[in-house]
């Protein structure tokens, strides 16, 4: 009797472990790449294999296999998914909750939401479907939009666009535990349009907004603010540093609103390329905003602070004051902070009498400061051609004072001071 039952494990398991290896074959040989097909490596257990990514897409959004995914998960990087099917519309429902991924222009921090929902229908090699995003899963507030794609042998394009919204909605959701919003009021809209290629993850936006005010936070108490770096320079708009600095840190700063989408847009696009010297987008105003309330963490939270800072500023401090109290709180290496002192430290004079090449040097070390004051100690210069660029973006100059400063910053040679004793 023993020998039998033994007998009858032994063929059940042995049944068991070849319809493992049966689906694993199946599903290998269904799912495997065609020559030149983009691929991932799926871990099975302890088994690895090759699939074909847009084969894999095809097979999960198919009317027979969907079903299958009803009411399971797979853990992604960027959450928990969830699969439901629902059989009406011939629709794949997917919900992440939370769900995070890495915004390249917020931060180097995830920005997280807590709940996304999606839904996905494929027409051969169309895709299509709605999302929104929710900041919890029972709340009313909500962002919403619609996209679709392309699976093609080599990649996924895809294409998303989120209805115009109120901007205050877009913050309730990205960054819903921001203190600032108990007591900011937001005005304005915000429309988004953006393109992603997979695998590549090459991206692109374009954003819409209107009418984007701020008001509730206080910072028209900065029209008397003084700053602990010291005197300040009182420079005019039109001094040779305050000229450099715009040329150097936000070219056009006596147009923008708080913040520049021009700049933005091109620091993403910037940022997306293997080699390039990574390229912020924030504005004089951002930056003041940084400074004086928000401190330097690189993470949405602190990035979206900013940006509420930044317009409110230009409402109630204008552009006068808001250039004013960032040279005056502006880094300039070391424990050097705001114009007057870094221009008596490093040139032994006033702001207001500095050349115009000693101007320019100075504008050029607002990029990263530490690192350029180190270079300068180590090779006797600066970054040439920043100093050039700086120079070439000085407005307000006739084409004669242009020459003569051109050939300035080219012979330009300034001692650099000694490091200060801790």
């Amino acid at each position: 009797m023993k020998k039998t039952l033994r007998f009858v494990l032994f063929g059940l398991l042995a049944l068991v472990v070849t319809a493992c290896v049966a689906i694993f074959l199946i599903v290998k040989l269904a799912l495997a790449p065609a020559t030149g097909e983009w691929s991932t490596t799926v871990k099975a257990g302890p088994l690895n294999f090759e699939i074909g990514v847009p084969t894999a897409v095809r097979v999960a959004t198919s009317s027979w296999f969907a079903p299958y995914l009803d009411g399971r998960s797979l853990d992604t990087r960027f959450g928990t998914v969830r699969f439901a099917w629902k059989p009406a519309g011939e629709l794949l429902e997917m919900q992440c909750a939370p769900c995070s991924a890495e915004v390249p222009a917020l931060g180097t921090q995830p920005i997280r939401v807590e709940r996304l929902l999606a839904t996905v229908k494929r027409d051969g090699n169309t895709l299509n479907g709605t999302f929104e995003a929710t900041p919890q899963s029972t709340d009313t507030t909500r962002l919403q939009g619609h996209w679709d794609g392309k699976v093609t042998l080599k990649n996924l394009q895809l294409n998303a666009s989120v209805q115009d919204a109120p901007i205050e909605r877009w913050y309730a959701v990205l960054v819903p535990t921001l203190p600032e919003l108990q007591r900011a009021r937001i005005g304005g809209t915000l429309a988004l349009r953006g393109q992603l290629v997979l695998p590549e993850a090459t991206f692109a936006v374009q954003p819409v907004i209107s009418q984007f005010t701020v008001e509730g936070l206080g910072t028209e108490a900065m029209l008397g603010a003084r700053t602990s770096c010291g005197p300040s320079a009182r420079l005019a708009n039109d001094s040779w540093l305050a000229r450099a600095v715009i040329a150097a840190e936000d070219q056009r700063f006596f147009t923008h609103s708080g913040y520049d989408l021009t700049e933005i847009l091109a620091s993403i696009d910037n940022n997306q390329k293997p080699g390039q010297t990574r390229r912020g987008g924030s504005t004089i105003t951002q930056q003041l905003a940084k400074l004086l309330v928000t401190g330097s963490d690189r993470t949405a939270e602190r990035k979206l602070r900013e940006l509420l800072y930044a317009v409110e500023m230009e409402q109630t401090l204008g552009k006068a004051r808001i250039l004013q109290l960032y040279l005056d709180n502006a880094p300039w290496g070391g424990s050097t902070c705001g114009a007057e002192a870094a221009a008596r430290r490093y040139f032994k004079r006033s702001a207001r009498t500095l050349e115009p090449a000693q101007a320019v040097w100075l504008a050029a070390m607002l990029h990263k400061p530490q690192a350029v004051l180190e270079q300068w100690r180590q090779d006797g210069h600066v970054d040439a051609d920043r100093i050039k660029w700086i120079a070439e973006g000085i407005r307000g100059i006739s084409r004669n004072q242009r020459e003569a400063l051109l050939k300035g910053v080219a012979a330009a040679k300034f001692t650099a001071p000694e490091a200060t004793k801790q």
